[in-house]
């Protein structure tokens, strides 16, 4: 209930503003009558002042009512540009000069983590006892010794494999 009552103020805010909106491009649509050409607008983009560029997106939305059939190819073409063309948020993803960028950071984030891990190797301690050969073989005695794992493992008949034994 208490949602209900913040939700229509907001709405009846919302509808205010875009139909304030929508009376400020009515206006500017008014006062700049000047059809522009629709051929080639990605070359002329940039060139246009906002009152141009709404102007254009103006008249695509009114093109666009109609059966998309009818339309010319520019017409198309513009519209398709002025949705997703790399003009406003999406120009320039990446600038000239990024990729080299970004490959060298990679290269210096690798060279960084390989200089970690030799750093810590060479200031580590022994391998722990366990990892030498004649324990993994003597574990491997053990597990014959216990009988462990009798159908697959080491104290099984035929087994070919190392068992516990992985040093060199």
């Amino acid at each position: 209930m208490h949602a209900a009552r913040l939700v229509r103020p907001i709405r009846t805010a919302n509808r205010q503003f875009s139909r304030s909106l929508s009376a400020a491009a009515t206006t500017t649509t008014r006062t700049h009558d000047t059809v522009i050409p629709l051929s080639n607008v990605e070359a002329q983009w940039e060139k246009l002042t906002a009152d141009e560029q709404l102007t254009v997106h103006q008249q695509l939305e009114e093109l666009q009512k109609r059966d998309w059939k009818t339309l010319s190819l520019d017409e198309k073409k513009a519209a398709y540009y002025i949705a997703f063309g790399p003009h406003g948020p999406r120009a320039d993803l990446h600038p000239p000069g990024s990729v080299p960028k970004l490959i060298m950071a990679i290269l210096v984030g690798v060279a960084a983590g390989g200089a970690l891990y030799l750093t810590s190797r060479a200031f580590a301690g022994p391998p722990p006892k366990t990892m030498t050969k004649e324990w993994q073989e003597a574990s491997n005695e053990r597990a014959r010794e216990l009988n462990l794992d009798p159908i697959t493992g080491v104290p099984s008949e035929g087994y070919s494999g190392k068992g516990f034994v992985q040093s060199k």
